[in-house]
């Protein structure tokens, strides 16, 4: 007689992000004092508008300080991860320079960011570019190769001591993603 057995149900990312991939000084991807930090702070929200509370959020970017990191810390500079259970995430950061692109083409100054949430089995990656730089912006290769409807999702917005930067990862307001 051979018994029925169950599948082993599938798992995916999340609840559990904030174990082991999160640390104490994390969202420090610039150290406090740093000249010109600022916090990028946002919520990530599903298809159906709700707030994710087990998402990871983790920004880098290159060229952004003239220091040397810390090796006795764990800070590092240029990378910032955050996780949302407190409602949303926050990155203490510096808005990083212009970077040079393909042949003569510049990018305008923008953060990478890396999404991780239930539901995900893969991160999904987007950019946040500044308001500020708007002529920067209007040149810059990557952000012209977005529908121009689209293009005003990775702006953030001015917001207190730094930006607001909201990710949805469906639905009409959906944040535009790249295959990377």
């Amino acid at each position: 007689m051979t018994e029925h057995l169950l599948s082993t149900p599938s798992q995916t990312v999340g609840p559990y992000l904030h174990i082991g991939l999160t640390w104490p000084d994390g969202a420090f991807a610039a150290p406090v004092g740093t000249p010109g930090a600022v916090w990028i702070r946002g919520q990530v929200f599903d298809g159906a508008g709700e707030s994710i509370t087990d998402a990871l959020v983790e920004t880098w970017q290159v060229g952004h300080t003239p220091f040397e990191p810390d090796r006795s810390r764990s800070v590092r500079t240029g990378f910032g991860r955050s996780d949302t259970r407190d409602g949303g995430y926050a990155i203490h950061t510096v808005v990083p320079p212009k970077l040079p692109a393909r042949g003569t083409a510049v990018q305008a100054p923008h953060l990478d960011v890396s999404v991780f949430a239930r539901g995900l089995l893969h991160r999904v990656v987007t950019r946040i570019y500044f308001p500020e730089f708007a002529s920067a912006n209007a040149a810059d290769p990557v952000l012209n190769s977005i529908d121009p409807v689209r293009r005003e999702r990775l702006l953030a917005r001015r917001a207190g001591d730094g930006y607001a930067f909201d990710i949805y990862l469906q639905g009409e307001l959906e944040t535009v993603f790249f295959d990377v």
